[in-house]
């Protein structure tokens, strides 16, 4: 294909500004579905995704426009998915910037826009949702140039549920976005930008050819896996898969070889031909780091080996989470699984019972810790049972982020007490607008990641958004809760907490097993204790059975016997008792609602 008629672009917003009814209205504009066919959010395959009305995964579809052939990428808009759109735009010349002409800039508009500069892509602002009655185009488009340097009579306004503008925004890519380059002489180099698992065809890479061109008869060579597989098809969505014989430079398309080891074919892999070789593998993708970690332990303790399988698959499609393998002695074996987020952590969760029919306990989440021993020597910890005693630490630093939160000015001073009363350092405040401001605090990723958002939401209404990045770690004072039941650590309900929260979290924790808990033959006690402190206590009631009901009558001391033998029996079952703790019971008290 002719280079100069190919444009390599990704819709990049914040959530729900419409970036998938955008890519409906371009499917449906370019005639790539059958009107019949058509339903909202095309691209969107997982019913998942549908469900929650956000897009999980990034999905790419060739559309042709005039005479132009438009390669679209449809990315996630989820701070926790930012992964996915940075691997999208490498594979881009440009991005469509959408922005809600309700709402204006948001946190997460700013993050895309700054990540597709740094990729060095053209930028087309587009302002969408000028149908509703709230709409303020005008105003926006100058916050657009003010904020983020783009000409207001540049930005395109549209609505993508009406379709109005669109044509006009396909127009302004073809014309404003460059050509691919690439030397289609040179020998093949092709970039994996992602991939999935088919259980009857194997892996589905994504890829975009850089030089050279892949022809469906080529050996290819995978060059950081080192191994070589035959073509057995490559081709292009429309959006459906679509076989052809070769692919350009510039060009994106899927590939199938055959590749049944999910780790061969990882997203940043470099494709060549094993006959003509380049010198060079393309740059890939820095690895992402885990913010949050927890636990997934299967239900059943016969269904390890099934889990362990169903996270090498779910780990092709979604590189950015890590896992591996661990012991609990309440919960039996499970994987310690590193995620980008709360959000990732969830989906990633449910996909797994859904896609691979798995019944899952997950852990209280955790962040990972730098423990410095009293010896000089320093070790990560993302396991709060890993934490020496208190006698060996000399300091734990905790990781820390950089948050901005774009509100409107009513609500600045209850996101700034918010952010207080997260341990906080207040850092900065700019004015967007007279009504809009963002504010920069710096937090500690443990007050962030569990109900932060939650509570930023219900604060204000709705109206402000989050976006954050890590700045290193800084010394806190951290302590291990343990939740001790009749004098035995339950290792899944250890935590670590900042010195302040601790008596709070042991005093619900325990307030809250006491309700999960059934009833015993003896009295069960739980406690909260930080090493050999105890700081909070609860006490399961033991059952009461009448003894002495059979009697009728008779000496008194008939009477007394049977409740001897009672209170015996029950101190010696005291003694050697283990407390039975259902399943359901670390369900419920591990639930990421709470």
């Amino acid at each position: 294909m002719d280079q100069s008629r190919l444009r390599n672009t990704a819709i990049i917003a914040h959530v729900d500004h419409g970036k998938s009814t955008l890519a409906d209205r371009m499917l449906e504009l370019c005639g790539a579905v059958d009107p019949r066919q058509m339903r909202a959010q095309y691209l969107d395959s997982m019913d998942l995704e549908r469900e929650r009305g956000i897009t999980i995964k990034l999905q790419s579809v060739r559309l042709e426009w005039r005479d132009s052939v438009i390669n679209l990428i449809d990315t996630p808009g989820h701070v926790d998915f930012n992964y996915e759109v940075s691997r999208s735009l490498a594979a881009c010349e440009g991005v469509i910037l959408v922005v809600d002409a309700a709402q204006g800039i948001e946190a997460q508009t700013l993050a895309n826009c700054y990540l597709a500069l740094e990729h060095d892509l053209d930028i087309v602002a587009a302002l969408n949702k000028i149908d509703l009655p709230a709409a303020e185009p005008e105003r926006y488009a100058e916050e657009i140039e003010r904020v983020l340097g783009i000409a207001a009579e540049d930005v395109i306004q549209i609505s993508a549920k009406t379709g109005d503008g669109v044509a006009e925004l396909l127009d302004a890519v073809v014309a404003r976005t460059p050509p691919p380059a690439g030397d289609p002489d040179a020998p093949l180099r092709a970039l994996v930008f992602d991939s999935n698992f088919d259980q009857y065809r194997g892996v589905v890479s994504s890829i975009r050819v850089v030089d050279g061109t892949i022809r469906s008869t080529d050996n290819l060579r995978f060059m950081q896996a080192g191994v070589n597989h035959e073509v057995d098809e490559i081709g292009v969505r429309l959006p459906d898969m679509t076989a052809v014989d070769s692919l350009g430079p510039g060009e994106v398309g899927y590939l199938l070889a055959g590749v049944k080891d999910v780790g061969e074919a990882r997203s940043g892999e470099t494709i060549t031909t094993a006959r003509n070789r380049a010198e060079e593998a393309l740059e890939g993708y820095r690895e992402p780091q885990p913010m949050v970690f927890s636990g997934l332990y299967p239900i059943e303790g016969d269904e390890f080996s099934d889990l362990r399988e169903a996270l090498e698959k779910l780990r092709l499609n979604d590189s950015s989470f890590t896992y591996q393998p661990e012991t609990s002695g309440a919960l039996g074996f499970g994987f310690r699984c590193g995620f980008l987020g709360l959000l990732h952590m969830e989906i990633v969760r449910e996909r797994l019972e859904r896609e691979f029919g798995l019944s899952l306990i997950t852990t209280a989440p955790s962040v990972e810790y730098r423990v410095t021993r009293t010896g000089g020597e320093a070790v990560n910890i993302d396991n709060p049972c890993d934490l020496p005693p208190a006698g060996e630490i000399e300091r734990i630093e905790e990781p820390w982020l950089q948050a901005k939160v774009i509100t409107p000015t009513a609500y600045t001073g209850a996101l700034m007490e918010l952010c207080q009363e997260r341990r906080g350092e207040y850092v900065d405040m700019a004015y967007l607008s007279p009504e809009r401001v963002e504010l920069t605090y710096r937090l500690p990723l443990a007050e962030v990641v569990i109900d932060f958002f939650d509570h930023l939401k219900s604060r204000t209404q709705g109206y402000a958004s989050l976006d954050y990045e890590p700045i290193g770690v800084k010394a806190s004072k951290l302590v291990r809760v343990d939740i001790l039941l009749h004098g035995e650590v339950v290792d899944a309900f250890s935590m670590i907490v900042h010195q302040d929260a601790a008596d709070s979290y042991g005093r619900k924790m325990t307030a809250k097993l006491k309700e999960l808990i059934p009833r015993q033959q003896f009295e069960v006690p739980i406690q909260a204790a930080i090493g050999g402190r105890v700081i909070a206590r609860q006490t399961v009631r033991a059952f009461r059975k009448d003894v002495t009901a059979k009697l009728y009558g008779g000496d008194v001391t008939r009477k007394r016997k049977l409740l001897e033998k009672q209170k015996e029996g029950k101190r010696k079952m005291k003694s050697i008792g283990r407390v039975e703790v259902p399943q359901e019971a670390f369900v419920s008290a591990l639930r990421l609602e709470d």
